[in-house]
């Protein structure tokens, strides 16, 4: 799962690195589609949660076939809710750029994105799903060498589309489409071939199935909406500095995606192994390895936010070749960074309450993050010193999450320490 993820990461940034060649106005348009990306895997991230939880627990029972049509249950409703919310964000995208501070200049050209953009933003979440069931059955390799080939693949194609071809901004999402169109050619096929997913949903008691699902996937996904919902409002926030200011927050948002790639691989791989601990009733075992990840992520974390403050003022030449947007990026990276301890513990304790049955306490988590500590912080900063005194709001409002989300998880682990709450958890 780390090189997979590694992978999305690094193809990503590619995308943020040829398009800057194309100047500050199209990586600015970039920028404002973060928050709606962010709102789209949020919602697919959710589902794929609940898919983990659900069909392993079936296979568990030993129920086989009910495994196989709830994982073509999922795969139908979970394209059929991203393909609604990518209609509603291409009807509602003048408003939505409005809201977000987008000048007026901009908007032809996001205009002419959005539409591939949200194409691939769509078969993205459908190859997630797919790469779901896989995880479910106990299958990593699959999805995690699908992530790495349809990666090299688009960063491949990225310059033949964007300037080879001429196709500019839209030709980086044209290279995801091509990609991941692929992908779901490949993974749904092996999916039906080997009996994972079955459309037979007629044999399926399908109100209890989906209650079963909504009821781990609405506490989840709200939780994953949380950070896009903050990211809108943090874009609003900066785009009162400028159309440079947008497009080094894109990429300085890239970047962390990048920088917490270990951090996020762990929030897949240590929920299964915290689940079976939970099952076996080890609560000991359990505070032992999540004491293991935290002091992992803040000594990791520590060491990649002193890479990015050591190569600042190189990085910010390569994405960009405006001089305004370098400056702004290079501030970014002396600061921001060195707040990934504290956001990278927050993100994990979130996937490890979610693992411990407690998903409203994930939830909780995942809101006072977002809504006590960053965007607060982050608009006081911007009051008192502009630009950068709103970076310093995002360093601080990250490092109290991670604090804050260390002593919310230990209330959890309390709770479950008695009978009671063990009882009330399972």
């Amino acid at each position: 799962m780390l090189f997979g993820v590694l992978s999305l990461m690094t193809f990503q940034l590619v995308d943020s690195a040829f398009i800057g060649q194309l100047g500050r106005d199209p990586l600015a348009a970039l920028g404002f589609t973060l928050p709606m990306y962010q709102l789209i895997i949020g919602l697919q991230v959710g589902l794929g949660i609940a898919t983990t939880a659900i069909l392993s627990r079936t296979l568990g029972a030993g129920d086989e076939r009910r495994a196989e049509r709830l994982g073509g249950l999922v795969v139908l409703v979970g394209a059929g809710l991203v393909l609604v919310l990518c209609l509603l964000l291409w009807l509602l995208q003048v408003p939505i750029m409005s809201m977000l501070g987008a000048d007026a200049s901009l908007l032809p050209l996001i205009r002419g994105y959005w539409i591939p953009w949200l194409v691939a933003a769509w078969l993205g979440a459908t190859l997630y799903f797919g790469y779901s069931v896989c995880r479910s059955h106990g299958n990593t390799k699959l999805p995690g060498t699908l992530m790495v080939v349809t990666s090299l693949l688009n960063i491949a194609l990225d310059p033949l589309y964007i300037f080879v071809f001429g196709w500019g901004l839209p030709g980086a999402a044209l290279a995801t489409i091509t990609a991941f169109g692929l992908g779901c050619l490949i993974i749904y096929p092996r999916l039906l071939a080997r009996g994972w997913v079955r459309f037979d949903l007629g044999a399926l008691d399908l109100g209890p199935a989906l209650r079963q699902l909504g009821n781990i996937m609405a506490p989840a996904m709200v939780s994953q909406l949380m950070p896009p919902l903050s990211a809108m409002l943090a874009t609003a926030l900066v785009a009162g500095f400028g159309s440079a200011a947008v497009a080094a927050w894109g990429l300085g948002t890239r970047l962390d995606f990048f920088s917490i790639v270990v951090v996020l691989a762990l929030t897949m791989s240590m929920p299964p192994m915290i689940g079976r601990l939970l099952g076996a009733g080890d609560i000991d075992q359990i505070a032992r390895l999540v004491r293991l990840g935290v002091r992992f992520v803040v000594i990791w974390q520590l060491a990649v936010g002193l890479l990015w403050l050591a190569l600042s003022g190189l990085v910010s030449e390569l994405f960009s070749t405006d001089i305004s947007v370098q400056q702004v990026l290079r501030d970014y990276l002396l600061r921001v960074p060195l707040s990934y301890c504290g956001l990278g513990v927050c993100m994990l304790l979130v996937s490890v309450c979610n693992a411990l049955g407690l998903a409203m306490r994930a939830l909780l988590v995942s809101t006072l993050r977002l809504f006590l500590c960053f965007l607060p912080l982050l608009w006081l900063g911007g009051q008192l010193a502009g630009m950068t005194g709103l970076m310093t709001g995002a360093l601080l409002g990250n490092l109290f999450a991670g604090v804050m989300a260390y002593t919310f998880y230990q209330a959890g682990m309390a709770r479950l320490a008695n009978p009671a709450g063990r009882v009330k958890t399972s």
